[in-house]
């Protein structure tokens, strides 16, 4: 993994980060199938701030490091070479796409009072958008969760499910339809709510092939919950035009961070191929395993390629940017599971026994194909806005490519 151009101190924080998560993180991975520990956590946790690596995302005033989004793919590929490595450093999801939208969005009080915890890895949090069909999944506009004015505040009622992080968490952003109030558009209004609120109810788990992201995926059952007027998170109604500062650039974090982990396993099958021997040379001298071996390299490089021009584009177009982080969720999840899947082939019936973590890597990789949107609907999206844009650039005077000519000299 080599990034020649970055500036001297992201380099020199990205060979940290590193050393960090190879030579501490690694070695206190739980068992395949496992979770992490609270304990290990919070020491990891600790290590990583004494070796300066923690936050790496979070400003500087909130403790992190500061870094822009052009900057994070190198740091997040290394935290992401093991499964918990994002966890130790605290720029994991759903936490890293809350702190990067309260720090866009929220007031000065707001990021003192949730920002400044979470960022400092005391509490963890959630982000309840995702409800029981026909409620909001792949279409957010199918959001069913309603919050109403009341007397001080608003009251919100509604279910949410695969509320990623919730058990345990000190949060929950909650986002529910609103209707048109003191000069406010009918839309969807992101609400902090405390995770202590009695309106709020964790509900039934939802068992899933994953283990990495903390407090599971539960139900949240949100019943007359109120919540004052300082707990809306931006303005009222605008909570889908925000949603899209959150989406993006997560989408495109959990891009860098399965990347991180496609080369661990990558690294895993080269080790494996060149010192296991079959039909008289090592592995990796089969041409059947170079081939695999190769698609492998190329499926990274292309992954890297995208996500470094996503994040440019993020940084310089956030509108370009956002439509540009689908094409990256759907190329790198699927690019990410086939590595992964290559590696533990390489490897044979060990790579399918808890003997080695490829396994559960790819039970890990296999669910971004649906989390932050199912890749259908991305590609359903992505093909949209090409067709539309080919239309207005031909509206616009360039010139029509779709006709066949006919009776052209030397034609069939």
């Amino acid at each position: 993994m080599t990034f020649p151009h970055l500036p001297p101190h992201v380099a020199d924080l990205r060979e940290r980060t590193r050393r960090f998560v190879r030579e501490v993180v690694v070695d206190a991975e739980p068992a395949p199938g496992e979770r992490l520990d609270r304990a290990t956590r919070d020491r990891l946790q600790s290590a990583a701030k004494e070796a300066g690596v923690f936050a790496p995302l979070v400003p500087t005033e909130f403790g992190g490091q500061g870094l822009p989004i052009e900057h994070w793919s190198p740091i997040l590929q290394e935290a992401g070479y093991s499964p918990v490595g994002p966890v130790a450093l605290n720029c994991m999801a759903p936490d890293e796409g809350n702190m990067h939208m309260l720090e866009q969005i929220a007031t000065e009080e707001q990021k003192k009072r949730y920002l400044a915890p979470l960022a400092a890895g005391e509490v963890r949090s959630c982000f309840g958008m995702t409800e029981p069909h026909p409620g909001a999944g792949s279409d957010p506009a199918a959001l069913r969760t309603k919050a109403v004015r009341a007397d001080g505040g608003w009251i919100i009622d509604g279910h949410k499910r695969f509320t990623s992080g919730a058990v345990g968490a000190a949060f929950c952003i909650v986002m529910a339809r609103t209707p048109a109030v003191d000069g406010s558009p009918e839309g969807a209004t992101m609400f902090l709510v405390d995770m202590t609120n009695p309106g709020l109810r964790g509900g039934e788990a939802i068992h899933t092939v994953d283990r990495s992201i903390d407090g599971g995926h539960p139900h949240l059952y949100i019943e007359n919950c109120f919540v004052p007027d300082d707990a809306v998170l931006g303005e009222v109604g605008l909570g889908f035009r925000y949603a899209q500062v959150r989406l993006g650039p997560a989408r495109l974090t959990h891009c860098m961070r399965w990347l991180g982990l496609a080369r661990r396993a990558h690294d895993i099958a080269l080790d494996r191929a060149g010192k296991r021997e079959l039909f008289g040379g090592t592995i990796d001298s089969l041409g059947l395993a170079q081939h695999l071996i190769a698609e492998s390299v190329i499926d990274i490089e292309t992954s890297d390629a995208i996500i470094t021009k996503t994040a440019a584009l993020l940084q310089s177009d956030p509108k370009a940017g956002s439509a540009m982080s689908s094409v990256a969720k759907v190329h790198c999840s699927e690019a990410i599971f086939r590595v992964i899947d290559r590696a533990i082939q390489i490897c044979g019936g060990d790579g399918v026994s808890d003997g080695l973590p490829l396994a559960q890597f790819l039970n890990e990789v296999r669910p971004f194909r649906i989390y932050d949107g199912s890749n259908e609907t991305h590609r359903w999206a992505i093909a949209r806005r090409a067709s539309a844009g080919r239309g207005a650039a031909v509206r616009a005077g360039e010139s029509y490519q779709g006709d066949a000519v006919v009776g052209r000299d030397g034609g069939a």
